[in-house]
């Protein structure tokens, strides 16, 4: 299996009708992923790095916000480091807001809409600092991301994305451990193909480089996972 170049087959999580059962059970067992493989610490780990930076940031925008999982860490976080950050996050699928919300019912400092990204409007832009996107940017093609990157940096948004590191060993690693430990067949499925449609370092230098973003950082972080960082 060749792993040069990004997949173009379509995850099971993209589909337009997802039945509902099986998309709650998808979302929870990401949230164990995203535990114990690492993703919460890295899309922390890169905001943390921003806020050192730049203190001042008040708003953050989650896209895909799927469970409202992330949303929650960073909630979390800044409750225990005394940061003042609101949070929004915008799905397109409107059975994940009613997850969402249920699951961060206890949080005050967030607001979660039922939209795509793009028919957010210019008003509602103005007032975000950063735009977080964990394990989105590989559910699209070049172009799309391209175009949502470009979106971001009209908006004078700082970007902070964490995603998939595209090589065999990650793939062959997940297909297994959710072949042993998965009851979701969209995580059987999804996961090993999230990883087939992940990016190398320098693809995605080259696609927010293509968007217009001079001020990128692209980190490693386990497991296998990037951190970019890209300001406007």
């Amino acid at each position: 299996m060749s792993f040069s170049q990004r997949s173009a087959e379509r995850e099971y999580l993209d589909e337009n009708v997802i039945q509902v059962a099986d998309l709650y059970r998808n979302l929870d067992e990401l949230d164990t992923i995203n535990k114990q493989l690492g993703g919460y610490r890295a899309s922390l780990k890169g905001l943390k790095s921003i806020l050192k930076s730049s203190s001042s940031l008040r708003t953050i925008l989650d896209i895909g916000f799927g469970g409202g999982h992330t949303i929650e860490q960073f909630s979390r976080y800044a409750e225990r480091n005394k940061h003042s950050l609101f949070l929004y996050g915008v799905d397109i699928k409107k059975d994940c807001l009613i997850y969402a919300e249920k699951n961060l019912i206890s949080l005050h400092n967030i607001r979660l809409i039922c939209s795509d990204v793009r028919d957010l409007s210019e008003e509602f832009l103005q007032q975000i600092h950063i735009i977080h996107c964990s394990l989105f940017l590989h559910h699209l093609s070049d172009d799309e991301i391209v175009a949502l990157l470009k979106f971001c940096k009209i908006n004078n948004c700082i970007v902070l994305v964490n995603d998939l590191h595209r090589n065999w060993l990650a793939y062959y690693s997940i297909k297994i451990l959710t072949a042993l430990f998965s009851r979701s067949k969209l995580v059987k499925h999804d996961a090993p193909l999230s990883v087939k449609r992940g990016f190398k370092r320098e693809e995605l230098i080259l696609l927010f480089e293509n968007a217009g973003f001079q001020n990128v950082s692209v980190q490693w972080t386990w497991a296998f996972r990037y951190i970019v960082i890209a300001k406007p």
